[in-house]
């Protein structure tokens, strides 16, 4: 397993995230996405409207390399930063051949799938204080 019980925790709570690809001309392109943690393969699956002919579906063909961020801030009873950071790879799955009845309309299936090569986070420690927590760094 290379995210923690509380990294998966803290996840399951948040409903948007920002993921960065890399444009062909080796710009960067950051974009707001909706995601959910896959537990099967211990992934981050992306998704999202009109995914398949996205510009950031389309950056994975030529490279594969991402970073994903959830964030938020706690302002009661202290302004708490907590945070999960997610390098990896991208994997452009396509839309299955059958339609999903049951997504909402436009969106049609396919998913960018983040593997982990590396995992940041921090503010999800007991006390909720990234300053006395750390930052938990690591390799996966």
């Amino acid at each position: 397993m290379r995210f923690t019980d509380k990294e998966i925790e803290y996840m399951s709570t948040q409903r948007l995230g920002r993921l960065a690809t890399v444009q062909p001309n080796g710009s960067l392109q950051n974009s707001p996405v909706g995601f959910r943690y896959n537990a099967e393969l211990d992934t981050v699956d992306i998704t999202g409207h009109g995914m398949v002919t996205s510009q950031k579906f389309r950056n994975l063909s030529t490279d594969p390399r991402v970073a994903f961020v959830v964030d938020d801030v706690i302002t009661s009873p202290r302004w708490t930063v907590r945070c999960v950071e997610i390098r990896g790879t991208g994997e452009a799955v396509p839309p299955p051949d059958v339609p999903d009845p049951t997504l909402r309309p436009g969106v049609d299936g396919a998913i960018i799938r983040v593997h982990p090569t590396r995992i940041i986070s921090f503010g999800l420690g007991d006390n909720d204080d990234p300053m006395r927590d750390g930052a938990n760094k690591r390799n996966v």
